[in-house]
């Protein structure tokens, strides 16, 4: 892999906004289609969660998928890679219709990881798990695109959400602010509900990454426009 890493002069979500993306994670997989559509009068992002079963012990889908919901959807696609070798299937994602792909930096070759993101022309989101210090992501901040900090081990959906990476979040927008030449925004993944929007925005997320929460719901647009209404609300 190889090509220049320029970063984005502007953040993917203006600073004053925030998003939700629903994660298909938690939707029915045999009406994907018919839940974008439940969604999208509420939100332009979809939060994709693409599982391995070796990075993580679950498998989940891939870039034919994400081709077919692209055809039912024009929303913001922010798929989150939680393999080994994501660089083996960069390229095959942005073919399906990613908008942006967030890789761990667990997995090592994150330098090369997010040059080749670039070089294909996809948003570039960083993640950490919710034992992994923001120290290890400190290298490549001015870089990316999104900061994925996780509030549950991925893996499976449902999970409840992990108070204690509220700190990082706190330190990770303190770190932006300090820096003149970084503009990532901050994701939080993992038990998010209208009361843990509200924390981690408070600490400086906004981008919302929800399952259980929308596609659990009766109304799953409207869970969306709650989440949000409680995220702006602590801003």
């Amino acid at each position: 892999m190889s090509g220049p890493v320029t970063a984005r002069s502007e953040p993917i979500v203006p600073p004053a906004e925030v998003r939700v993306a629903p994660s298909i994670l938690s939707a029915d997989f045999g009406d994907l289609a018919g839940a974008v559509s439940w969604v999208a009068p509420a939100t332009d992002w979809l939060h994709v969660d693409v599982m391995d079963g070796h990075f993580v012990p679950n498998l989940t889908i891939g870039p034919p998928v994400v081709a077919s919901l692209r055809r039912h959807s024009s929303a913001f696609f922010d798929c989150h890679l939680m393999m080994t070798n994501p660089g083996e299937y960069l390229e095959a994602f942005k073919k399906a219709g990613a908008d942006l792909t967030t890789v761990h930096a667990e997995i090592g070759g994150t330098a090369e990881l997010i040059a080749e993101m670039r070089r294909l022309g996809l948003a570039v989101g960083l993640a950490l798990n919710p034992d992994t210090p923001l120290a290890v992501a400190a290298p490549y901040l001015r870089d990316i695109d999104m900061l994925l900090v996780m509030s549950v081990f991925p893996g499976f959906g449902g999970q409840s959400f992990m108070a204690e990476v509220v700190p990082k979040i706190a330190e990770a927008r303190v770190a932006a602010e300090n820096d003149y030449d970084t503009h990532y925004v901050i994701e939080v993944d993992g038990g998010i509900d209208e009361h843990t929007a509200s924390v981690t925005a408070a600490a400086g997320a906004r981008v919302f990454v929800a399952g259980s929460a929308v596609f659990g719901s009766k109304d799953p647009a409207a869970a969306v426009r709650a989440i949000r209404h409680a995220a702006m609300s602590a801003l």
